[in-house]
């Protein structure tokens, strides 16, 4: 983080005076404790604030404590070092603190890398750069040379606005020469653009007519804010129920009250859909907040919410580590979705680390979602959270028809992936004008690449993985690591030229079949890796709401929220493709999630949609569960499971991951650690044994899962078990992992 130095406050020369005091700064670093810097007497470096110190060999960024955090050995104060300079920045509230000790005690991460994502924006710390314009200047005499370029640029300033000098010449259609030109001539003048306020949702602007059910949910939801402590709702209802306007409700309630709020989504860069919904309710959109926008925009916005300028936020998980100032209320939609884990550098689950938030802050909190994660359904049946149904759909329309096709019986014809049930019922659809989504949780053109002359598979050389050949992109890919290489034109161990076959269907491959078979068909593949950027992504999600596509392929992100008015089919062409990982034990509960999500894209206004699941396991219970609509048979089967192996949310998990590039020094390393492990009558330590992804990007690595009693101090246990391992070699990297989500 380059900080100039215009924009410090000056307050040492590093030679301080006698009689200083010093303050605990904490260093956003993977550091567990705080260090301490003299401060010059009559400087106010309040806690909270972000100060410049010299830190090693580097002066870095750092945040003022208001308590010392770890185990620092006491410093002679004629060897501190004192503060170099505080920067013009908001303070990081009081409660932004004991929420970071919080997250880092609960995860096991350092207290520096919680701090650090509350630093998410660089040029929130940098000087601001002011940008200038050109405005008219009122009464001035017009140039004695007037062209119909300048004439059009001074139409256009005639209101007074001020404009940068590229956006009034392209409203002109004209090069900025011209504006120069008129700016010499005095009847322009250059002035700084006032910074952009940020939109104030207003929850007057519009109301909402709701049915029986949705007005008791609305009411549950205002009463919750009204109340003014914690606690959390589930909203349980659906998809098509109408969630979203009922939450909305609930955010409405704590504007009026003059509280900030936070909406979580866990595909903000994909919801235009949502922000319309949002502007069209509250007149105004929210601010967004994802790993899209530009770096002066997160600073501009970092402040901001520092301020309390802005009121409400629509975000990502780590939305929800910015510095509110006033937070009064979150909601998690999508409450299930896998994407609010993160799994690199602090593993937190933001659905569950929102909870503790609103628990600190003493505000309410609601998770939303069709399909409720097991924990949040058992602490709904429990009564830890309160519980808000919508048992139907907003629109009157009944749930889509969802059947299987089982793949045992109906056999695909060789080099097809579509089953002859479901292509015909694509071809159905298409007679009546609706439209169709053929989805398959796989990116690329197909998982595998082998040598029909030797057998060889074409795997990663830096993890144990198959190469995923994207045949627009003429690539093999490695998803864990991003290696990647050009097709090559023979095979790579036996050289025989033309043999290399690709094995098993991605998306590119399914649209390949569906353009073979419906030639006519407006086809649209969302996949992530085809799409250059957000604009691009809303832009054919905008086309697929306005039917001008009749087939669409895609992954999991057409799972999430859409609303597709035309859609009508949905066919699923590998149901079984979450259920092939064995060692997880959410792999049943996410297929069924996924499932439920994607086939309740179908029939969302007008007409029952209908579903169509291809699969080899139709009396596995999660495609029992999706053919009956019954998900109370599925999450009481799975409630069960849970229960008899003591796993979340009825016993506790942690994972620990140790790797290293070589590979009997992360076995022995492992092993070493497992040994150590302290005994204990309820904690049990399964491993060590290798990942089921063996290497990745070079590293070796090996697992272990420690399994609790839900009521168990597993962080305390961890903590005392760390203190027994020796300093390990350099390479050795050890992760832990608190409410593990990934067992690869």
């Amino acid at each position: 983080m380059n900080v100039p130095l215009d924009s410090l406050l000056d307050i040492s020369d590093n030679n301080p005076p006698s009689g200083l005091r010093s303050v605990p700064v904490l260093m956003p670093v993977a550091l567990d404790q705080t260090y301490d810097y003299l401060v010059p007497d009559g400087f106010d470096v309040a806690p909270g604030a972000f100060v410049l110190v010299p830190f090693g060999p580097q002066t870095r960024i750092g945040i003022v404590w208001d308590e010392p955090r770890g185990n620092a050995k006491p410093v002679d104060p004629a060897k501190m070092k004192t503060v170099t300079s505080r920067i013009d920045a908001p303070l990081l509230p009081e409660i932004s603190m004991r929420f970071a000790e919080w997250v880092a005690r609960y995860t096991l991460a350092p207290l520096g890398m919680v701090a650090r994502m509350m630093m998410s924006a660089d040029q929130a710390f940098e000087p601001p750069k002011h940008r200038f314009g050109v405005q008219i200047v009122e009464g001035a005499a017009l140039p004695s040379k007037m062209t119909p370029a300048r004439t059009r640029v001074l139409e256009i300033a005639a209101d007074g606005l001020v404009r940068a000098k590229s956006d009034l010449a392209n409203l002109a259609a004209c090069s900025t020469a011209v504006v120069d030109g008129l700016a010499a001539a005095g009847v322009l003048v250059e002035v700084a653009i006032p910074e952009r306020a940020f939109p104030w949702p207003n929850p007057k602007h519009a109301e909402t007519e709701f049915t029986p059910e949705q007005t008791r949910a609305v009411e549950s939801l205002r009463s919750a804010v009204d109340a003014g402590n914690f606690s959390t709702t589930l909203l349980d209802g659906v998809t098509g129920s109408g969630k979203t306007e009922v939450y909305f409700e609930a955010v409405a309630r704590a504007l009026e009250a003059d509280h900030q709020a936070l909406i979580m989504l866990p595909e903000i860069a994909l919801t235009s859909q949502f922000l319309d919904r949002f502007a069209r309710r509250f007149g105004a959109p929210p601010v967004e907040w994802h790993s899209a926008l530009s770096p002066a925009e997160r600073g501009r916005i970092w402040k901001g919410v520092a301020r309390g300028d802005v009121r409400c936020v629509v975000g990502a998980r780590s939305a929800l580590f910015l510095p509110y100032a006033n937070l009064g209320l979150v909601i998690v939609d999508e409450e299930h979705d896998q994407g609010f884990k993160q799994e690199d550098r602090v593993h937190y689950q933001a659905r569950d680390m929102s909870v503790v938030r609103g628990n600190l802050g003493k505000f309410p909190v609601v998770l939303a979602s069709a399909t409720p994660s097991i924990e949040s359904h058992v602490n709904a049946l429990i009564g830890r959270y309160r519980h808000a149904v919508l048992p139907g759909r907003f629109s009157g329309v009944a749930m889509p028809d969802v059947s299987l096709i089982d793949l045992r019986a109906q056999k695909l014809e060789t080099g097809k992936w579509l089953a002859q049930g479901l292509a015909q019922a694509v071809t159905e659809t298409l007679e009546k004008g609706q439209q169709s989504l053929l989805f398959l949780n796989r990116r690329g053109y197909a998982p595998l690449t082998l040598c029909r002359s030797c057998g060889h598979r074409l795997e990663c050389p830096q993890c144990t993985a198959w190469l995923v050949e994207h045949r627009f992109k003429k690539k093999l890919t490695c998803h864990h690591c991003g290696f990647s290489l050009a097709l090559p034109e023979k095979c790579p161990k036996c050289a025989e030229p033309g043999s290399l076959v690709a094995c098993g269907p991605g998306v590119e491959r399914v649209q390949e079949e569906v353009a073979a078979r419906f030639p006519d068909a407006r086809v649209a593949l969302l996949s992530s890796d085809l799409i250059p950027g957000l604009p691009e992504m809303r832009e054919i999600i905008r086309g697929i709401e306005a039917r001008e596509f009749d087939i669409i392929i895609g992954t999991q992100i057409v799972a999430k929220g859409h609303n597709f008015p035309g859609l009508a089919l949905v066919g699923v062409v590998d149901g079984d493709l979450g259920l092939a990982h064995g060692a997880d034990p959410r792999a049943a509960e996410r297929t069924f999630q996924l499932l439920h999500q994607v086939t309740g894209r179908a029939g969302r206004t007008s007409f029952v949609g209908r579903g169509l699941v291809q699969t080899y396991s139709p009396d596995h219970p999660v495609m029992r569960a999706i053919v009956a609509g019954d998900r109370d048979a599925f999450l009481n089967y799975e409630v069960k499971t849970r229960q008899n192996g003591l796993l979340p949310p009825y016993g506790r998990l942690a994972a620990i991951l140790v790797s290293a590039r070589d590979k009997a020094l992360t076995e022995v390393t492992a092993r070493d650690i497992a040994r150590r492990a302290p005994q204990s009558e309820t904690i049990s330590v399964l491993g060590p044994v290798e990942a089921p992804i063996a290497i990745v990007r070079g590293r070796h690595r090996w697992r272990l899962l420690i399994k609790a009693p839900r009521e168990a101090d597993l962080q305390g246990y961890l903590r005392a078990w760390a203190g027994t391992i020796p300093k390990l070699k350099s390479d050795v990297r050890i992760t832990v992992d608190i409410d593990p989500y990934n067992f690869l």
